[in-house]
């Protein structure tokens, strides 16, 4: 008769554990939860006044006019311009010639007021862009939903719309 190896009793009883088999399950849960948690580009607990208004001082250091994003974590659209702003072909150009907000607008029920300052009509989707200059004066407003089908647009519809209305902005300026 074959005596059975350790390890053939530790898989064993480590089959027969009802919680050894939860916790690969738990793992992976606790996994997509810190994943999740990451990806939201919106900190929804920021004080949005506070964040133009530090953009605005360093903006008249740098000269640089200012792009207020304002979305929410929950809208797909938002998560994708993000990204695209972050990653995509329009990364460097924003990088180089912008301070970059992002505003949080809950269920379109935060900064609305923020929102309203600049002109910017929540009402026709999100995510929304203003560009205001160093001297708070506004040099492009989103007025009709122009980013709110960012995923339709893909990351070089967002870089074209960005390059345009750069140039816009910066002739502006």
């Amino acid at each position: 008769m074959r005596r059975r190896s350790r390890y053939c009793e530790w898989a064993t009883i480590r089959l027969r554990c009802p919680c050894m088999k939860i916790l690969p399950a738990l793992f992976f849960a606790f996994l997509a939860l810190t994943a999740r948690a990451a990806d939201k580009p919106y900190d929804e607990a920021a004080d949005a006044k506070l964040q133009v208004k530090q953009a605005l001082t360093q903006a008249a250091s740098t000269k640089s006019p200012i792009i207020i994003v304002f979305g929410a974590n929950w809208c797909p659209d938002c998560r994708v311009l993000d990204l695209a702003m972050k990653k995509g072909a329009s990364a460097p150009l924003l990088a180089r010639d912008f301070t970059i907000v992002k505003v949080d607008v809950g269920h379109m029920d935060k900064n609305s007021d923020v929102a309203e300052t600049y002109g910017v009509p929540l009402k026709k989707g999100i995510p929304a862009v203003a560009i205001i200059s160093p001297g708070n004066k506004v040099l492009y407003v989103t007025k009709e939903g122009e980013l709110a089908s960012a995923r339709k647009m893909g990351d070089q519809g967002i870089y074209e719309f960005f390059k345009r209305v750069t140039a816009e902005a910066m002739a502006k300026k």
